[in-house]
């Protein structure tokens, strides 16, 4: 083929780092997998006979674009049981990425830019660049606290967006209340729009989940069932937001996607209604033995929600301590990945206790090392 047919959209989306530690892995065997930032528990029963049941009554087509009705009236409901946003409309996505880059593609013109904060979801930076958006960083380290005034002072007249997402990947962070609040002003008052990434919502450990649309009703949320109830690969999610830009949201969906899988928003519909609280508690107490097997070799910020680690490297750079944990069969990933440093690397907790202790023991010995390991103790 010829060089020119391939854009620069494409061209400018690197996932170099996360390739090399997939790459690195291959040739290993029963390597300890700490890298997947999925929950490791099973589509529970009801969930799937509800999907059984919609391809069997032949809910196998089209939807509207919108979402099946059933299933936005009951996100409907609970949020008008949060909040008094009589404005507030439903829409159900291709996955809780395909929401963001719906809401994106809608709100940037060439140009515009978008507030990140550092560290960030891998692929924020990407979806921006797609929409024709500028991304502007700020640092969070070491804490992964948002500072206010450095938000405030990274505004400039071409700021369309700010993105925020609490409880965060990859550093497990939940914002509190205040710095929420003060989030959704700031962006009201300078008439920017809050996009608040909710994925993990479900998975807070130490204090209730806050959500920026509590002190605002121009947030657009992004949410999703995948991580909640196991169901990553069925790639439905839903935003919600003020009705005319859900309204440019979901034309703009009929365009790309067409709809979420209709099956899968048919078992959506019995996923609300689940009680998920017994898989929160179990992946809270791996959390709590994890944090006191590492606490000793390993500096990091206790994650306050979500399923990640993100542990400052004992020694080197993210990119080479990850190769060298995987020289001794385990997967993480390097924390170049989610940020412009190279400081941290990322831990999925998501996965068996035996293979948690696995994955703990190797970080254990490797924090004793100095450096790379010398090729005769390979």
């Amino acid at each position: 083929m010829h060089d020119h047919w391939i854009g620069d959209r494409a061209r400018n989306v690197e996932l170099a780092a996360i390739r090399r530690v997939f790459e690195l892995a291959r040739s290993r065997k029963n390597i300890v997998n700490l890298s997947i930032g999925q929950p490791n528990f099973d589509v529970p029963e009801p969930i799937k006979a509800a999907a059984h049941a919609a391809i069997d009554q032949g809910h196998n087509g089209y939807s509207v674009a919108q979402g099946i009705q059933e299933l936005r009236d009951k996100i409907a409901a609970d949020l008008r049981s949060r909040y008094s946003h009589p404005d507030r409309e439903v829409l159900i996505t291709s996955g809780a990425s395909g929401g963001l880059v719906l809401a994106l593609m809608v709100a940037l013109n060439p140009g515009d830019e978008v507030i990140v904060f550092d560290p960030y979801f891998a692929g924020y930076p990407h979806f921006v660049t797609l929409a024709g958006g500028e991304p502007v960083w700020i640092d969070t380290y070491p804490d992964f606290d948002i500072d206010l005034n450095k938000g405030r002072d990274a505004l400039t007249p071409r700021t369309k967006m700010i993105i925020v997402n609490s409880p965060g990947n990859p550093t497990g962070k939940v914002l509190d209340r205040e710095t929420l609040r003060g989030l959704a002003l700031l962006a009201r008052e300078r008439k920017i729009m809050l996009v608040s990434d909710e994925l993990y919502r479900s998975f807070c450990y130490d204090q209730p989940f806050a959500s920026p649309a509590e002190f605002s009703d121009e947030v657009v949320v992004v949410d999703g069932f995948g991580k909640t109830y196991g169901m990553t690969g069925w790639r439905l999610g839903f935003c919600h937001g003020p009705r005319r830009f859900i309204d440019e949201m979901s034309k703009l969906q009929q365009c790309i996607y067409v709809c979420a899988p209709s099956m899968a928003q048919h078992a959506g519909i019995a996923a609300w209604d689940l009680d998920m609280s017994r898989f929160v508690r179990d992946y809270q107490r791996k959390r709590d033995w994890l944090c006191d097997a590492l606490k000793d070799q390993y500096e990091f910020v206790k994650p306050g929600g979500a399923f990640y680690l993100f542990a400052r490297v004992p020694w080197g750079d993210g990119a080479s301590f990850v190769a060298e944990a995987i020289a001794h069969d385990l997967l993480l990933l390097p924390g170049q990945a989610f940020s412009r440093r190279d400081t941290h690397f990322r831990i999925s907790y998501a996965v068996s206790d035996v293979t948690l202790e696995r994955g703990a023991t190797i970080l254990q010995r490797l924090a004793a090392r100095s450096g790379p390991a010398r090729a005769a103790d390979q």
